[in-house]
């Protein structure tokens, strides 16, 4: 990890203090007892080497400051004294605020200390609510944390993600965005981490937030998982509301061109969804860590595909290979007229409901109704800097299409 240099202003009387500690190996703050008998002589001698070093070994500095406080005054004080001991006070509290903002990436990247590096970044933003770098670390990570099981910190961690999402919108940013390779890494975590955490009860608003996640030239554009959730989010959210509508608006009614235009749009997001998944298939390739998810991802994949396709899977494994070489197509566009050709008129049920069509004319035994639900099987942490999503696992147990010969 890269080396971190950290400012911190405490007045006048110290202009700067830069801390240049890497993550990697940051110099823990010491918590000794006062040694000696606090004698007049030895303050003065601490004071003496204290001024000397608080700019070259702040580490060892802030012992003899400690050392120093930790004094009881022998009478009374003199305005002299009180100088020092104010000093004191505040160059040591600044340094310990610049030792929390510099322990927190090494909590969360080095040692994965989640909890802790959530309760020290509360710690800070209950000071500065505005601390970019802070939001920005612990949003990023908030994918990480679904897995615990927490809800405080699942919750704090998506707070984090938008806060810090919004305010790098309006125009804020940072001097070094490191560990993290820069804003545009940082814009596609946060929206992944927006997105993961609200595919459950929000997957629409989900969906907009994975899709601009995939945008940037990060870990996550190669990540089958990220297109996993995407095509999870269409299917559970744009997928879901609009075959519902279709069920309450044309089901036990005879096809029209109505029902025609609103089963395309369906049609349009259930694309949507062979791509996702398709994409998820293509990029786990051999990859034995995604072994199993691929095979939930194929079985998923296949029956969507078979859905516009006549029951047939023909092509389909051409259609894998070449998916991931063409763009991530956006948010497909309300149609307001039939596309030519049109779904063909499919057969009424024995219950006398409509029954939905594909593209190609194959009417499937019921209205779409996609059900996918991310199951509950949690994959294994990763930092920032991996593709590997934790969380949820979407394409689960889907309430399959089935289309009618």
């Amino acid at each position: 990890m890269k080396k971190m240099k950290k400012v911190l202003m405490i007045g006048a009387t110290v202009a700067l203090l830069a801390l240049p500690v890497a993550a990697t190996n940051l110099i823990p703050v010491s918590n000794n007892s006062v040694q000696g008998e606090c004698k007049t002589e030895d303050k003065d001698a601490w004071y003496a080497e204290f001024l000397k070093i608080y700019k070259t070994d702040q580490a060892k500095a802030f012992d003899l400051a400690k050392k120093y406080l930790a004094c009881p005054p022998a009478g009374e004080v003199t305005e002299g004294q009180q100088k020092i001991i104010d000093f004191l006070k505040k160059w040591s509290n600044a340094y310990e605020e610049g030792m929390r903002k510099i322990k927190l990436p090494q909590l969360l990247y080095n040692e994965k200390k989640y909890p802790g590096a959530y309760a020290l970044g509360r710690e800070i933003l209950a000071k500065e609510p505005d601390n970019l770098n802070v939001l920005v670390h612990l949003g990023a990570n908030g994918y990480v944390i679904a897995p615990l099981k927490n809800a405080q910190l699942t919750t704090e961690s998506l707070d984090y993600a938008r806060k810090a999402l919004q305010l790098i919108e309006g125009g804020k940013s940072l001097d070094d965005w490191t560990p993290l390779a820069g804003k545009e890494a940082a814009l596609a975590y946060l929206n992944f981490t927006i997105g993961t955490l609200t595919l459950e009860k929000e997957p629409a608003s989900s969906l907009k937030n994975l899709l601009k996640s995939a945008q940037y030239e990060t870990p996550l554009k190669k990540s089958p998982y990220t297109y996993a959730y995407i095509a999870a989010a269409y299917e559970t959210g744009p997928y879901a509301r609009q075959s519902e509508e279709y069920k309450g608006k044309f089901g036990g009614q005879n096809e029209s061109p109505e029902s025609k235009l609103a089963l395309a749009n369906i049609n349009q997001v259930v694309e949507r969804m062979i791509d996702g998944y398709a994409r998820a298939v293509a990029l786990a390739g051999t990859d034995p860590q995604f072994a199993d998810q691929k095979k939930v991802w194929l079985e998923v994949l296949t029956n969507w595909y078979k859905y516009l396709h006549n029951n047939s899977d023909a092509g389909m494994n051409e259609y894998i290979a070449g998916v991931v070489a063409k763009p991530l197509p956006p948010e497909p566009t309300p149609l307001t007229s039939l596309p030519t050709p049109a779904p063909a008129p499919s057969p009424i049920g024995n219950t006398g409901g409509a029954t939905p069509t594909n593209g190609n004319g194959a009417g499937s035994t019921t209205a779409p109704a996609g059900t996918t639900q991310p199951a509950s099987k949690t994959s294994t942490p990763a930092t920032s800097n991996s593709s590997k999503p934790a969380g949820t696992k979407p394409g689960t147990n889907p309430d399959r299409p089935r289309n009618r010969r």
